[in-house]
């Protein structure tokens, strides 16, 4: 790989040959050859801008494959976007969208030794210039041209991402050489009504001669076959299964998977091609009946409605080639442990990987996957209207057989963007994307893959008489709660289906330390001020500070309270939400990962550690929750059972004092059915506080993971103790364990071992205790941390280790 000659590049880089890695990118190979830093620390990203601004050349020279193919193929499953094509010095094609493959016949050009292959990537910031410029500007989110190309958006830069605008073979390349024909297109539609699966496989072939071929499919013991006659290019071979294991999501019943093979036969019936996927027997709708709340908004899977508990996934890597299967598997280790049964592919990154959706597969996970358009006005002029067609087509083609894949949402807040955000006036009746989201990409969902719903938009009402984020229809976006309103707003909200709503926090101070040189750190020096891209947003988290918690005297208490916060204002808004299961039907939060070092909404950072907002999505995302809301003026006790299983439990509910003393007590009887919700009215005598400021209420079970608390005064005002407690640390298989036993009471006490050892974890946080009471946290690590270091300040936390300031 070299840049091209006669352009502006660092003299390092000027006429070097680098060895490439494909798949791969330019980033990763000056990476890797050391001629750039790494663009993830400090402000480098800033400094490699001229990357994205240079064209790149990779080229390669090789012998003829062996063997007698009628055909050879030059097979690129993705290249990342405007590249042309050369073999043996002749153009093979051009391509201009990094979300499809292409395939090129170049058999004709081969010679026996010395094939010589070159790609030239141009510039992709020069090539969405040229489009803005020749087509019209249009308004987006961010003052990048992503929206006039067919790329990645998020490499543009976002509110939680760098701007790396990348270029190379980012997919396989390869050889493909065959003879007689090969099985084109693979396209299994998947259906299950009552006792009975069918499989509908289509099948489309490419000829290299015209004569019969036989197609054969098998799965879950059955077999068919069809002959495609001369002249013909598609088949459908239909199997029917009796009484398939099903495929469930997670929580509701084992993800059971079935090997579906095809094979394409010569006349003779000699094998030519093979295909091979795992499928799954599931059935999935939306109901979005209207009722008397607005419109539903409601994901029934196998006829079973599913109460969504998901999370916003983006690319896990600005360079999607260091996003492998243990790293995906990793992280959806992590989604699952917090809970999690859907994760949203957002629509400014990728159609994800075979990777992604094959452990989606596997663990009963569902996916929503968008169609990459965000946060923009996109042009439906040439050449967008062909490549976006294209690329649906092919990607839905791909997915099909994937039953994780349970929704196609049309697009990221740009319906929502052309009503609101002002685009209108500047558009000056120039195509935005409109037709996109309502006429095309439906139609090729509805022809390609009718087996799946399809939604026009996050957010979307489901007409366009209807604000497209009205809470009471469909899925509805909450963002006023981050930029302009604190967190105790999302109470205001009874939506349907909450599609995005998030809080910021900072990552790990162990990935802060990696990837920043700031001495000494602080929530506004350079490094920390470059790795937050949200607008003003350090000045949300401190109004958000303010609005609940003590002063912070120094940066290890705003790192502190700051994750504390993100962790209390996304339990606050899910479990609010949860509490109306059955009006409300779903809840994905912004977002579960990073994709570098950032202060962002993730629950696991840019180094994959996870915050003090993953331990609290995991018990509020827990399948039976315990939770205290404000209703009718006063308070109640709701559970949430999202578990397969009836929940009977006594509920003691006591008010009492910072102190422990007994106020006011209560036993309840729950009786919650499976997948629903009980709603118990508290007395006035718990509901209603002689002393704010010194008393709290809790609830709970027999199971030390069904406690709720109410505080009946924010943190900042409450009268708290001086924190006093015993730490003792003891060593245990692969780590240590510090139990903590409180003499006083201690609010969300949170160990950060990742302080000492950056390979560090710690099993639990967030954990309140009343005096004499303890709590275990087990501390796993590469090496024996310093017991007294991992049991004072800063790695072991509560919020009443801070001073109280007078009441506001």
């Amino acid at each position: 790989m070299r840049a091209v000659p006669g352009q502006q590049v660092p003299p390092e880089v000027d006429g070097a040959t680098v060895p490439a890695t494909l798949p791969g990118c330019v980033h990763t190979d000056l990476l890797a050859a050391g001629l750039i830093p790494d663009p993830y620390l400090d402000d480098n990203e800033t400094a490699l801008a001229w990357i994205g601004r240079t064209d790149w050349v990779y080229e390669t020279t090789f012998d003829r494959p062996p063997g007698d193919h009628a055909r050879l193929d030059l097979v690129c499953a993705g290249l990342d976007t405007v590249a042309t094509i050369t073999l043996n010095g002749v153009e093979v094609g051009r391509t201009e969208n990094m979300h499809r493959g292409h395939r090129f016949g170049v058999g004709s050009l081969f010679r026996a030794e010395g094939n010589h292959l070159v790609v030239r990537f141009d510039s992709a910031y020069r090539y969405a210039e040229a489009q803005r410029d020749r087509l019209g500007d249009r308004p987006n989110a961010y003052p990048e041209p992503f929206q006039f190309i067919r790329k990645m958006a998020c490499n543009f830069g976002w509110d939680w991402g760098p701007t790396l605008v990348t270029a190379g073979i980012w997919q396989e390349i390869a050889l493909h050489g065959w003879s007689v024909a090969r099985l084109a297109v693979v396209r299994p539609l998947v259906t299950v009504d009552g006792d009975t699966g069918r499989v509908e496989v289509h099948v489309d072939v490419e000829r290299a001669v015209d004569r019969p071929l036989t197609v054969r499919a098998q799965v879950a013991g059955q077999r068919a076959e069809v002959t495609v006659p001369p002249g013909q290019r598609s088949t459908v071979v239909a199997l029917t299964v009796h009484r398939p294991e099903l495929w469930w999501p997670r929580g509701y019943g084992a993800p059971h998977r079935h090997e579906l093979t095809v094979t394409l036969h010569d006349a003779d019936g000699g094998p030519l091609d093979e295909w091979h996927r795992r499928i799954g027997f599931r059935s999935v709708r939306l109901d979005t009946t209207p009722d008397e709340h607005g419109a539903p908004f409601t994901l029934y899977v196998n006829e079973v409605p599913v109460f969504v508990r998901g999370v916003n996934w983006i690319p896990d890597d600005v360079f999607p080639t260091r996003v492998t299967r243990p790293r995906l598997a990793h992280r959806f280790d992590q989604a699952e442990a917090a809970n999690v049964n859907l994760l949203r592919v957002w629509g400014g990154g990728r159609y994800e990987s075979t990777d992604f959706y094959d452990l989606a597969d596997e663990r009963g996970l569902l996916v929503q996957q968008d169609f990459l358009f965000a946060c923009a006005a996109y042009p439906e002029e040439e050449p967008f209207a062909t490549e976006v067609a294209a690329e649906a087509t092919e990607q839905v083609i791909r997915l099909a057989p994937h039953p994780s894949l349970v929704l196609w949402t049309g697009n990221n807040e740009n319906i929502w963007g052309w009503h609101d955000w002002d685009w209108q006036a500047p558009l000056a009746g120039r195509s935005w994307g409109r037709g996109y989201y309502l006429d095309l990409l439906p139609r090729i969902v509805a022809a390609l893959d009718p087996t799946r719903p399809y939604w026009p938009g996050s957010p979307w009402s489901g007409s366009e008489e209807i604000h497209p984020n009205d809470p009471a229809y469909g899925t509805t976006h909450i963002w006023d709660v981050w930029n302009t309103d604190d967190y105790v707003k999302y109470r205001e909200y009874l939506p349907r289906f909450v599609a995005e709503f998030g809080y910021q926090g900072p990552p790990a101070y162990a990935t802060l330390r990696r990837a920043l040189s700031d001495e000494p750190l602080a929530h506004d020096s350079p490094g920390m001020a470059h790795h937050q891209k949200a607008a003003d947003g350090d000045r949300k988290l401190r109004r958000g500070l303010d609005a609940h918690l003590p002063e912070p005297r120094d940066f290890d208490d705003w790192h502190w309270l700051t994750q504390l916060n993100q962790a209390r204002a996304i339990a606050l808004g899910v479990e609010h939400f949860r509490s109306h299961r059955g009006r409300c039907m779903g809840t994905i939060v912004w977002q579960l990962n990073d994709c570098w070092p950032v202060t962002s909404w993730a629950a696991i950072d840019g180094d994959g550690r996870r915050k003090p907002l993953w331990y609290a999505l995991r018990r509020s995302y827990a399948d039976r929750l315990l939770t205290v809301q404000p209703r009718d003026g006063g308070l109640a006790l709701v559970a949430v059972n999202d578990d397969g299983l009836p929940w009977r439990a006594s509920a003691t509910v006591t008010r009492l004092t910072l102190a422990g003393e007994p106020k006011a007590k209560s036993i309840l009887e729950l009786e919650v059915p499976a997948y629903e919700t009980v709603t118990l009215a508290l007395a006035a005598e718990l509901a209603r506080p002689d002393d704010a400021r010194d008393e709290l209420l809790v609830a709970e079970t027999d199971d030390p993971a069904e406690r709720a608390w109410w505080f009946f005064a924010e943190d900042r005002d409450v009268r708290w103790p001086t924190a006093a407690f015993d730490a003792t640390v003891q060593p245990t298989e692969g780590g240590q364990q510090v139990r903590v036993t409180a003499r006083t009471i201690l609010r969300d006490v949170t160990l950060f071992p990742d302080r000492l050892d950056p390979s560090a974890e710690v099993d639990t946080a967030l954990v309140t205790l009343l005096p004499g009471e303890a709590a275990t946290f087990t501390v796993r690590s590469a090496a024996p941390l310093d017991p007294t270091a991992l049991t004072t300040r800063p790695v072991l936390r509560c919020v009443n280790d801070l001073p109280v300031r007078a009441p506001a």
